[in-house]
């Protein structure tokens, strides 16, 4: 006869999360010992995300979490295999439970964050992990914008006074992702690179070999440092201006210092 209740099953599936056959088997594995079959689900549940970890994950959710001012602000990336988890609700709470708690820890605690994602792995039976954190302070109020997927978002850092013109700022990264903030920025390396690309795509075209390096350094000079420097793209809602002549004309005093870009897809 078995040692433990209906009444104890239910509790340990709401305690747990885990499915009632494995709650009902754990307990008889454990001769009804509450405690120890709770030890027996961690167990599982471990060996289950151990089991996942090589399999792809192709969906999920971006979170930021900020604090009451908005000069500690947090950002996540939390992956798992398929749409139909990253659109449900209990993922999405999960994602910014996990973007509150790097907010709110001066160390992000990389076991701690392994422990909640192989919660969810035994819940939810997909691989699940974290592979985007961030957490960033300022003296002023720090800038977001999250997509409407949550697949994509981004935090900006400026010096003077906040504004919503900062906030374009955010959404025009994730719309444009660009590859750094200022000309400067971009390494000798990279533009030489850049510009071997772009002479071979001239010679391609017919040109010789002088004139097509030419004509590489005004590609490079009009079309990737547009591309690639987020102060040099053409603003999202004004595509005459750059971003560092909006900023200019609707934030007077201020400057943007960084940015981070955050994505489902990036890689951990």
């Amino acid at each position: 006869m078995a040692n433990y209740s209906a009444q104890d099953v239910k509790k340990l599936r709401e305690e747990t999360d885990a499915p009632m056959m494995e709650c009902k088997a754990a307990l008889d594995e454990a001769d009804g010992d509450f405690e120890k079959a709770k030890s027996i689900l961690r167990e599982k549940g471990k060996a289950a995300a151990a089991k996942r970890t090589d399999r792809t994950t192709a969906a999920g959710v971006v979170a930021v979490a900020a604090n009451a001012d908005s000069t500690v602000v947090a950002g996540v990336v939390v992956e798992c295999e398929t749409d139909f988890v990253a659109r449900n609700d209990d993922f999405v709470a999960l994602v910014q439970e996990i973007a509150e708690l790097v907010r709110d820890s001066e160390t992000v605690d990389v076991e701690k964050l392994k422990e909640i994602t192989d919660g969810a792995v035994a819940k939810i039976r997909e691989n699940i992990k974290v592979t985007q954190h961030v957490r960033i302070t300022s003296a002023t109020p720090i800038s977001t914008y999250v997509h409407h997927d949550r697949t994509k978002g981004s935090i900006v850092v400026s010096e003077g006074p906040s504004s919503e013109a900062v906030r374009k700022v955010a959404i025009q990264i994730v719309a444009f992702p660009p590859d750094v903030l200022k000309k400067e920025d971009l390494s000798q390396e990279k533009l030489n690179a850049e510009i071997e690309i772009e002479t071979q795509r001239a010679v391609n075209e017919g040109k010789d070999e002088k004139l097509a390096r030419n004509i590489a350094t005004g590609r490079v000079n009009k079309e990737f440092i547009k591309r690639a420097v987020l102060l040099e793209q053409p603003f999202y809602l004004d595509p005459s201006k750059s971003v560092s002549q909006y900023l200019a004309e609707e934030a007077k005093g201020t400057a943007v210092t960084s940015f981070t870009y955050l994505a489902v897809g990036q890689g951990s």
